[in-house]
């Protein structure tokens, strides 16, 4: 059975659109939510509706979400600084914010080969948090003269030197970009590929990894389907199974239909 992967191509690209978009004023504003650890920022732009980005708390200066005081809190990058004002209450905040470009960010980028780097774009290198240090890294690595609209996707995937290694120490070496963007968007960690390859379901290639996490073939599924009845269930199956809604609740309500009739 071949399974298809479900790629980023058109999947960036929609988001792309959406980030691509902020051709206006570097300026707007902004709502949030206090998700425990978490901030989940949207901003908004002039015709150009929202985009929304999720960050650890950790990563801005000065946030303090106290209810109904006036807040300013910044998001400090290389390619420059995203000030923020306004307030929260409940958890939820709005207000206004202002991009200010970093010069040393963008002078070091045109060493890089990146001498054509527009406003709207370093603000969006900025808000996905890529500069001159991941691109040399990524450079090491074999990953060399990336496009801009490219290294974009790279960033906003967050496909970082540590991702890359990480899956290489686990077999999955010399991926290309969108195999890579491809684990991001589907959760294909060096953690999972080796809680898979322990469940004793043979040679699980990138293909197969995928199809687990797009169709939901988790460790405790497989573990539950085998103490159901099917110790011997294989990889396909499982797929086949978890595509057509079959858990093991509904096998053992099925054997036990089976056992009523014989009665």
């Amino acid at each position: 059975m071949r399974i298809q992967r479900l790629l980023s191509p058109l999947f960036a690209a929609v988001l792309l659109c959406a980030v691509s978009a902020l051709a206006a004023p570097l300026s707007s504003t902004w709502t949030g939510k206090v998700q425990e650890e978490r901030l989940q920022l949207h901003f908004q732009f002039k015709e150009h509706g929202q985009l929304g980005l999720g960050l650890p708390r950790s990563a801005f200066q000065g946030l303090n979400p106290t209810d109904g005081a006036d807040t300013k809190f910044q998001l400090v990058r290389e390619a420059g600084t995203v000030n923020f004002q306004g307030r929260f209450a409940a958890g939820e905040g709005a207000g206004h914010y202002q991009f200010e470009p970093n010069a040393a960010w963008l002078q070091e980028m045109a060493k890089l080969g990146y001498t054509k780097v527009s406003p709207e774009e370093q603000f969006q290198f900025a808000l996905f948090d890529l500069g001159p240090a991941r691109v040399k890294a990524l450079a090491e690595l074999g990953y060399t003269k990336i496009p801009h609209d490219e290294l974009l996707q790279v960033a906003i995937f967050q496909v970082t030197p540590e991702h890359i290694r990480e899956l290489a120490e686990v077999g999955l070496r010399n991926l290309d970009l969108d195999d890579l963007m491809a684990t991001r968007i589907h959760g294909v960690t060096a953690k999972f590929v080796r809680e898979a390859r322990g469940l004793g379901l043979g040679e699980l290639s990138l293909e197969n990894l995928m199809a687990m996490r797009i169709h939901r073939v988790t460790p405790e599924y497989v573990r539950e389907m085998r103490e159901a009845g099917y110790p011997d269930v294989t990889f396909e199956q499982l797929v086949e199974m978890r595509i057509h809604a079959i858990d093991s609740k509904y096998v053992r309500s099925l054997s036990g239909n089976k056992k009523q009739d014989k009665k």
